[in-house]
């Protein structure tokens, strides 16, 4: 009687954005079985504005240089523009999943619904609807990539505006602005762009901030700003200092608009990269105002005791973490974040992974891309040495990726990193893997 062979199942791979393509790609290369499912009917995630959890605006372009982003295996083509238009971004991943061959292993317009262990862990049970018809299926695991920037954050305010209030999250073109008196809370990268697009239409645009920004311009010296300097490593203090009197050299100070001094230093809270923002508040055509005490109808009242009637709130205040498929208990979850080893890697589960959830000041898709990969050689090494002191690793309190930076404590802030002390953590390990 011959011997039953032990099942082989293969991995999950949930999303199709830019970390779902490199978890995928990664898997690939190591020969490692998977299924990838995507709710969209193609690519791109976020970079793709036609798919329902895009929250793409039609002016957004990339903020860091093609360069700096791109996957190193897969250079965005000369032709393409330093900061890219979303479109040219899609176009990017399809080309991508395409060269690799990575469509076959996807199944789009299908949404899970939850994913759940069994006894043991040992396995996972995907439920997922395509079609208008409910499937589950078994997995040897999961590797969660449906990104970072869907859930919206919508503060709660004192009082009742009569007006329209809107996320950005909703905001797909300046049309909404027409001849109407404008208000954006928040000053990100997002809030910036937008505000922007609005001096064009609006009667008039203020913008309420409640911190100070440190801005960067997307050229300094003819060159992308996130190039400057790229092949020289400084001490992250130093970096900090030197880069900090540089733009100031070309952005000037900012309070002399009305932000706030920062009450952090430089890369310690993301940047603005945003090269017109200043230019349009230099021209008066855009107001900074104090934080929002209260709505009263169409007036808002600022913390600093100023007024203002406005007909459209537009609310630039970020998102929040969002695994609606599975349950926070499996997330190892404190605080903002779930606390995981160089944010990824479970203390316990060996086969659950959150993919892409890191940002750091230029890490690009090849910082995610080299995660990825980590996640890949450590699934190949299961049950062998290398694989097993890996384990341990991950299950013992770890150090911060901080590398010396003092993040402020904000939600967002929750999962960024120190991209060099990232990097050489993951290449690290990669190597011992290998």
């Amino acid at each position: 009687m011959s011997k039953t062979e032990p099942k082989t199942l293969p991995w999950a791979v949930i999303g199709a954005g830019p970390a779902g393509l490199a978890a995928a790609r990664n898997l690939q290369r190591l020969e490692i079985p998977f299924v990838g499912f995507e709710t969209h009917d193609d690519v791109g995630g976020l970079w793709d504005a036609a798919s329902k959890t895009s929250t793409m605006y039609d002016s957004a372009h990339l903020i860091s240089s093609k360069r700096m982003t791109e996957f190193k295996e897969f250079p965005m083509r000369d032709e393409v523009a330093d900061y890219p238009h979303h479109s040219k971004l899609r176009e990017y991943f399809r080309d991508f999943a395409a060269a690799y061959g990575l469509y076959e292993h996807y199944q789009f317009a299908t949404t899970v619904l939850s994913a759940t262990p069994n006894a043991d862990a040992s396995e996972w049970t995907l439920c997922y609807e395509a079609e208008g018809e409910q499937h589950s299926a078994d997995f040897a695991g999961v590797l969660v990539a449906n990104g970072t920037l869907h859930e919206p954050n919508k503060p709660r305010f004192k009082g009742h505006f009569d007006g329209v209030i809107m996320h950005s999250a909703d905001y797909k073109t300046a049309d909404v602005f027409e001849n109407k008196r404008v208000l954006i809370i928040g000053a990100g990268n997002s809030g910036c762009d937008i505000a922007v697009d609005a001096v064009h239409r609006a009667k008039h645009v203020d913008m309420s901030v409640r911190r100070g920004y440190h801005f960067v311009p997307k050229y300094v010296f003819g060159k992308p700003a996130d190039a400057i300097g790229g092949k020289v490593t400084l001490p992250f203090a130093l970096k900090q200092r030197l880069d900090g009197l540089l733009l100031r050299q070309f952005t000037g100070d900012p309070t002399r608009f009305g932000f706030p001094e920062p009450d952090h230093a430089l890369y310690e809270s993301h940047p603005i990269v945003n090269s017109l923002i200043l230019h349009h508040l230099g021209h008066g055509d855009i107001r900074v105002k104090a934080d929002v005490d209260r709505f009263d109808g169409n007036r808002v009242c600022f913390k600093d005791g100023s007024e203002e009637d406005y007909d459209l709130i537009l609310l630039a205040t970020g998102y929040k973490l969002h695994y609606p498929f599975l349950e926070q208990k499996h997330l190892n979850w404190k605080g903002a974040a779930p606390h995981l080893y160089l944010n990824c890697f479970h203390p316990q589960y060996n086969n659950l992974f959150l993919m892409g959830m890191v940002e750091a000041a230029g890490l690009g898709w090849e910082g995610r891309y080299e995660q990825a990969e980590l996640v890949a050689r450590f699934i190949a090494a299961g049950g062998t040495r290398k694989g097993r002191k890996f384990e341990a690793i991950k299950a013992e309190p770890f150090d911060d990726m901080s590398g010396g930076a003092n993040y402020i404590e904000l939600d967002r802030m929750a999962y960024y990193v120190n991209k060099a002390t990232y990097r050489s953590t993951v290449k690290k390990h990669i190597k011992q893997l290998s």
